[in-house]
């Protein structure tokens, strides 16, 4: 997998797949390219598939600090680095749909369609302290530290019982990650409200909304999708990580929108 310099940032990318169309998939907090690996065999027979380590994760450059308008500027980077140009898909889930709403609104001439599983709709500033708490553990202890408490909110057990396994890697990921971008993740996040985003956006757009998310309940999801002119939703079995908890399902459903006729 190499690494590309967009943006001003060292990323690391992998770009897959036959079909004639790009689609970009974009990770959650924590995570890394590595967290779509499960659902790329039902994605990769019918785009070609653009994951990458967002800045501060995986095996991109590690920062101390991190705004939100430079993660999105950060894609419009690689795409121009890797020279596609031509409008793609782009999916995310949790704070990669974050990220994708960001896109989105910044740049309307490179979307065709957008998925966004668990979204966010209204200011952070409600679980602010409980955000900067767990950050400041995971600086002085380490990430193990807030592992089991940050797990047992986004990956039900229910989830992690179907495949013991997937969860297991997952855990043996994110673990990985380094305090200081975990932090500064946390910290940026606060100040973020993306509700006067989502009337910016103009491509055809899926909402889906997890059954079993506890961080960002169907509710929100359901109100992103009212405030997206046009805006499909789903309410799907799933948890707070699509793209992790029901990888297949996740596919499923992505590439029949993108794939519709609208």
């Amino acid at each position: 997998m190499p690494w590309i310099e967009a943006n001003g940032a060292s990323l690391r990318y992998e770009l897959s797949g036959s079909g004639k169309e790009t689609l970009v998939l974009m990770h959650e907090a924590g995570g890394c390219l590595e967290s779509y690996e499960d659902a790329l065999p039902g994605l990769e027979k019918d785009f070609r598939v653009l994951r990458y380590d967002q800045r501060g994760f995986g095996f991109s450059e590690k920062v101390r600090e991190l705004t939100f308008d430079g993660v999105v500027a950060d894609l419009a980077g690689l795409l121009d680095a890797l020279k596609i140009t031509a409008p793609v898909h782009v999916a995310g889930c949790a704070m990669g749909a974050d990220f994708s709403v960001g896109f989105a609104a910044r740049h309307p001439g490179r979307l065709a369609k957008l998925v966004l599983a668990s979204p966010n709709i209204d200011s952070n500033a409600g679980r602010g302290q409980q955000s900067i708490e767990r950050a400041a553990v995971a600086e002085r202890e380490g990430i193990r530290a807030v592992m089991q408490s940050s797990h047992d909110r986004s990956y039900p057990e229910h989830f992690r019982a179907q495949d013991p396994e997937r969860f297991r890697r997952y855990q043996s990921r994110w673990v990985c990650n380094t305090p200081a971008s975990f932090t500064a993740a946390a910290r940026m996040m606060l100040a973020v409200d993306l509700t006067p985003e989502y009337p910016k956006i103009k491509a055809p757009t899926l909402v889906i909304g997890a059954k079993h998310d506890g961080l960002r309940p169907p509710e929100k999801a359901e109100r992103v999708a009212k405030a997206i002119s046009g805006a499909k939703y789903l309410l799907a079995d799933t948890g707070h990580f699509m793209n992790l908890e029901t990888p297949q399902l996740f596919a499923e459903t992505v590439v029949a929108f993108f794939k519709s006729k609208l």
